[in-house]
């Protein structure tokens, strides 16, 4: 039996099953301390016999194998898990081999295994809500070097009506700064849930965004891109993605039907799940 989590901002999403994405059980966990959340995580996994468990982590995380600090929560917003052992925790409680990466990585391998980019050999995740990350499938392996991408941060020519200054405390006006979901009810002075009816906010969202994955098809050529999170729940910012996407790219290079190329999660929230799962699974065969 495998086991998965998902680790994220607000809450860790704790499951056992197996490769195919099937699950035996999971259970929802609020992200607090981490002495809080990882004696129920460690509580949880205390039930089954698992083989092995695989770690979907927000970030940033150190996922270098020769590093000393390699499975470390390193530079995170969320102060009390900053250079926090999350894999060796996990490792050190239960004896078992543990993949490692980040949560939006591990739902690319989610959604490219058994989701939307199934049969493709490349896709991009990208989730659009509290922040904004991405991860790839490239030749059917994840994309990271040096690090892991942090796509969320890449900087974006800014409207010429926006007047906003951006959020990101480290960058200000990167892509998260301006069209993450805290920027949006900042600059709008509003929850996202509230401005449904605003045209005129989702299309600002869709030119950001849009900028953003012409910058990402011109440097990686994704055969299928995925955009999930909450401010992608408003159906309209699809649309103004597919209206502002060709005009940046003045047909430079060809674009599939944007419909159909650009979409929704197939997986919805349980892409990071699954490809933690997935994780699980690489990590017992590596060490088999």
């Amino acid at each position: 039996m495998l086991g998965a989590i998902e680790a994220g901002g607000t809450k860790f999403v704790c499951a056992v099953g197996d490769e195919t994405g099937e699950f035996a059980h999971s259970i929802q966990i609020p992200t607090t301390c981490p002495e809080e959340t990882m004696a129920k995580v460690i509580e949880f996994f205390g039930q089954y016999d698992i083989d092995s468990v695989g770690i979907g982590s927000f970030g940033p995380i150190n996922i270098n194998p020769e590093s000393k600090t390699y499975g470390y929560i390193t530079s995170t917003p969320k102060i009390a898990w900053r250079n926090y052992p999350l894999l060796q925790t996990i490792k050190d409680t239960f004896g078992v081999p543990v993949g490692f990466n980040t949560d939006v990585n591990a739902a690319a391998l989610g959604e490219a295994t058994h989701g939307a980019a199934k049969g493709l050999d490349s896709c991009l995740y990208i989730t659009v809500g509290t922040g904004i990350g991405a991860g790839a499938v490239v030749q059917g392996e994840l994309l990271q070097g040096h690090s892991h991408p942090e796509m969320g941060h890449i900087l974006v020519r800014r409207h010429p009506s926006d007047a906003y200054t951006g959020k990101c405390p480290y960058h200000v006006d990167c892509l998260e700064g301006l069209a993450a979901g805290p920027s949006i009810e900042e600059r709008w002075g509003d929850k996202g849930i509230n401005l449904v009816d605003r045209k005129e906010v989702w299309d600002l969202e869709g030119y950001y965004l849009a900028q953003a994955l012409m910058q990402y098809i011109l440097i990686l050529s994704p055969k299928k891109i995925i955009l999930g999170g909450g401010v992608m729940n408003q159906s309209q910012v699809f649309s103004s993605i597919y209206k502002y996407l060709p005009e940046l790219m003045k047909e430079y290079v060809s674009l599939p039907e944007l419909s159909s190329y650009i979409v929704s999660p197939e997986l919805g929230d349980r892409a990071g799940i699954t490809g933690s799962l997935l994780l699980a699974h690489r990590a017992l065969i590596e060490e088999n």
